[in-house]
């Protein structure tokens, strides 16, 4: 599913976030940015120890921060460490609002066009995958409504399940879809 904001096109896929060839991914990161397991172990294992070494000296992160560093031997060209919220830490919401908008001004400061979003903290840090949906989503068009270059913004899901569940926050914002899936 593809949409168009102002300049920006945002869209949904199922995929392995390691292979998306946009400027950066985004990795979702614990506060100590040790890449172990699910989406930051995956990164980790295809890019290179690099990423892991250049990633300890960004550390720590608070929760809702967002650090960038290089990409190792992946197809991107970086790689943005996301700290999502733990679910029950209390004010998840609001942590995971700005690990979204953090995101996206990094990519900014540091000049990218392109960025791949996973659904941070859905995973092992037990975040419900439709407040993930909703929440990122929401703000990321919103980020998206005022001036930026990002050109392309990319929700890339794990599995058809997540994807379904993006799919119907996307279509409740009432975005106008231009294109098919």
């Amino acid at each position: 599913m593809k949409v168009r904001i102002h300049t920006t096109e945002l869209k949904l896929l199922v995929g392995d976030i390691t292979e998306q060839t946009t400027d950066a991914i985004v990795n979702a990161a614990n506060s100590q940015l040790l890449h172990g397991g699910g989406v930051a172990g995956a990164i980790v294992r295809k890019g290179g120890m690099k990423i892991q070494l250049e990633s300890f000296k960004k550390a720590p992160v608070p929760v809702g921060g967002a650090v960038i560093t290089g990409a190792g031997k992946l197809k991107c060209k970086y790689v943005i460490h996301a700290v999502g919220p733990r679910m029950g830490e209390g004010d998840e919401d609001e942590k995971l609002k700005n690990a979204t908008l953090n995101c996206l001004r990094v990519a900014e400061e540091n000049n990218l066009s392109s960025i791949a979003f996973c659904a941070i903290s859905a995973g092992i840090f037990g975040y419900p995958m439709t407040r993930c949906a909703d929440i990122m989503l929401s703000n990321a068009i919103a980020w998206l409504k005022g001036k930026t270059g990002l050109k392309e913004v990319v929700f890339c899901l794990y599995d058809q399940k997540a994807y379904d569940i993006f799919a119907a926050a996307l279509k409740k914002l009432n975005v106008q879809t231009q294109f098919g899936r």
